[in-house]
């Protein structure tokens, strides 16, 4: 018995020993990692070869029932095959006249997918504006406005409180009503905004450094003050109306009553971005009243906020976050009453291509609202407005991207996901109904090579319940029996999602990183955008929190999944507000994260551009602006750190990267620094990514990265 136990338990100890030694650390050698850089290279040339055959390029024809599309054909040039399509048979030819091809693509040439038309909420600055009926000119002469009559050209002085000078109060923005009446415009208190100051060290044909400075608006920053002014033709007469100044954004565009044209619309947000409201204006009188008023605990993406307004129904459509999710209303303009919730569902809106006012119809898209898929997957709808039928373009499974024909008749749909290659089809738009499949993506040369598509992956995030997306790039030639260090392409901006989700989009560099000896994932974790507003509220004064909670679970379920994904050693690493995450990981949970390249970071909110901080971080500035500052945490600092910043950033400025430097000098701290001479707003480019690379295989890997130099 005692020498069946010996025998049973020295067997444990050699399955234990053997299974730990099959997870040991993969710690490459030299010889190896010089040749893993050149299969780096290699990849890198074949991507520039475009090896993914079958790229559609789409144009339609006036009338719509006839389209063109070329697809390039051969894997080493550029290379097409052009086809001509009737919609309504689904026929396709091939056209091999060369002289035919020059002609349809000189009169037709491909169309961009429709995108989310852009919130016209703000109005520009006319100095001159002629009334509807030609009768008017007004006209603003040295800040003060005045009306001409188009007819002798009788010149009248209406105010005397403006001026054209310097920053003295002044009158902008005339707008007239559609019957001619009377016209709007704004007494404004102009704001100079200071500037912030960068040095070009290097420009050619000078021998010192080269001063530059632009106008920027950093949080808390004055903006312009506009007050509301209405004058009327009939006895000249100017009417201060009772509204509050605007004092955030610009004069904003009027929407006048179909019926009764003394009366106009116009939108109002407030600074902070909790507050939106649609407010009625009586031009006769000048009194004012809010008809839609929208708050909120957090705030309001004005950004995405949509409106359209139907006059000729006194209603408009808008889109708001007010049950969770993002949907479309339909409201009173008269009452401010909302007559239909639109949308509704748990999911999102993610853009509204048009509206049709004739059959009230509302041509969409959403994302989340296929129950299996993604909820990042972007579909295509179509929606009655009064009788919610809701007709579905894009049924395959995919992240979709239409181009419709010019009556709208037909549409080609464009869908993939990362590791699905693309197809294209023809479809009706009437039903949806499939005419034909145009093309299917030929990937077979790419799949030659042996390199991986990335893989999706989700896991719960730090509620437990929430479903967390994100992709993971493993070596080309991986061995599930060793453990890879992990590597996480971080980017927590709460302005949209940023995990690709379309077949070859911006995970190439992630590929080449992988390439070298890691597992390289990018996740949207809670705080960003195309999800719940539960999910979005995380960010709120509160971007120093990133997402990591759900980043970290999703990598440790990683993990559990897949034995080669190495927890001990994770790094991170990215630009702008990802370099602010970058080394934000480093700061408040050196527990997971070792190592991180950061570039470009905005580290200091204050020291960012006023319009997306204050979205997120909130107005006034406070006390929580300091608090998550990464200058102000930097003493934290544990694990290796490399700082990147381009000398001429215009976007983040660089003294966000310095102040940084500065007070790690101060605490004593340990880290590296590539200042890049000329460039702007940037990753580092070709050289800042392969001294980014090189960090990594130094620091994750332990292995010393080639000497450049002796040109290793």
């Amino acid at each position: 018995m005692k020498y069946s136990l010996f025998w049973g338990a020295l067997a444990t100890c050699c399955l234990s020993g053997a299974a730990l030694l099959a997870q040991q650390p993969y710690l490459p050698d030299h010889a190896e990692m010089m040749q893993r850089y050149r299969k780096v290279q290699l990849l890198d040339s074949l991507t520039r070869k475009k090896i993914v055959r079958h790229n559609v390029e789409a144009s339609w024809f006036p009338g719509g029932e006839q389209c063109w599309y070329a697809v390039n054909n051969n894997s080493q040039d550029s290379t097409k095959i052009y086809y001509l399509v009737n919609a309504l048979t689904g026929r396709k030819e091939v056209i091999r006249d060369t002289t035919r091809i020059n002609r349809l693509t000189a009169g037709s040439t491909p169309q961009s997918p429709v995108v989310q038309r852009a919130p016209s909420r703000w109005q520009d600055f006319e100095t001159d504006s002629v009334s509807a009926d030609k009768q008017w000119m007004a006209r603003i002469i040295n800040g003060n406005v005045y009306i001409q009559s188009t007819k002798d050209s009788t010149l009248t002085q209406l105010t005397t409180n403006g001026a054209d000078s310097g920053q003295a109060a002044r009158y902008e923005a005339l707008a007239w009503s559609p019957d001619s009446k009377y016209f709007v415009g704004y007494l404004t208190r102009p704001v100079v905004d200071s500037p912030v100051y960068h040095i070009l060290t290097d420009v050619a044909g000078t021998t010192r450094g080269q001063l530059r400075s632009q106008p920027y608006k950093q949080p808390g920053d004055p903006f312009p003050v506009y007050q509301l002014y209405v004058f009327s033709v009939a006895g000249k007469k100017v009417i201060r109306a009772d509204a509050e100044p605007l004092d955030f954004f610009g004069p904003p565009v009027l929407h006048w009553r179909h019926n009764q044209p003394r009366y106009f619309l116009y939108e109002k947000v407030d600074r902070g971005h909790q507050r939106f409201r649609v407010i009625e204006a009586d031009a006769l009188t000048g009194n004012t009243r809010t008809v839609l008023d929208e708050q909120s605990p957090t705030f309001i993406y004005e950004s995405r906020l949509y409106t359209h307004y139907l006059p000729e129904t006194n209603e408009m459509l808008w889109t708001s976050e007010k049950d969770g999710w993002r949907h479309i209303y339909l409201v009173n303009t008269l009452t401010g009453a909302i007559k239909r919730q639109v949308t509704r569902g748990e999911w999102v809106v993610r853009g509204i291509d048009s509206v049709d006012t004739k059959k009230r119809e509302i041509w969409f898209r959403a994302g989340g609202m296929e129950q299996a898929e993604d909820p990042y997957f972007v579909h295509y709808y179509r929606i009655g407005i009064d009788d919610g039928r809701l007709t579905k373009l894009t049924p395959a499974a995919g992240n979709h991207q239409v181009y419709f024909s010019p009556d709208r008749k037909y549409y080609i749909d464009k869908y993939s996901q990362v590791n699905v290659p693309p197809v294209n089809e023809l479809r009706r738009t009437a039903d949806g109904k499939l005419i034909t499949v145009l093309e299917r993506a030929d990937v077979s040369s790419w799949q030659a090579t042996g390199v991986p598509f990335p893989e999706p992956f989700h896991a719960k995030g730090r509620d437990g319940k929430t479903d967390i997306w994100g992709i993971m790039c493993r070596p080309t030639d991986y061995d599930s029996t060793r453990l890879y260090p992990v590597i996480e392409n971080i980017y927590a901006g709460p302005h949209d999602a940023f995990v690709p989700k379309s077949f070859m989009s911006y995970y190439i560099d992630m590929q080449r990183l992988a390439d070298l000896g890691f597992i390289v994932v990018q996740i949207d974790g809670m705080g960003t955008a195309n999800r719940s507003k539960a999910f979005h509220d995380v960010c709120w004064k509160n971007l120093a929190d990133a997402g990591f909670p759900d980043r970290i679970r999703w990598i440790k379920a990683l993990a559990e999944k897949y034995p080669f994904v190495d927890t001990s050693r994770v790094g991170l690493y990215g630009t702008s507000a990802g370099g602010q995450n970058a080394l934000g990981g480093l700061l408040h949970h050196p527990e997971f994260y070792k190592a991180a390249v950061s570039s470009c970071g905005c580290h200091d909110n204050r020291v960012d551009k006023q319009w997306w901080n204050e979205q997120w971080m909130g107005y006034p500035v406070g006390k929580h602006y300091e608090e998550q500052s990464n200058v102000t945490n930097a003493g934290k600092l544990k694990g290796d750190l490399l700082l990147i910043v381009g000398e001429a950033d215009t976007n983040v400025p660089p003294e966000s990267t310095y102040r940084v430097i500065n007070a790690l000098i101060k605490s004593n701290k340990t880290f590296d620094f590539l200042p890049i001479p000329g460039m702007g707003h940037s990753d580092g480019g070709p050289y800042g990514r392969s001294r980014r690379n090189d960090f990594f295989v130094q620091h994750l890997l332990k292995v010393t990265p080639p000497d450049r130099n002796t040109n290793e």
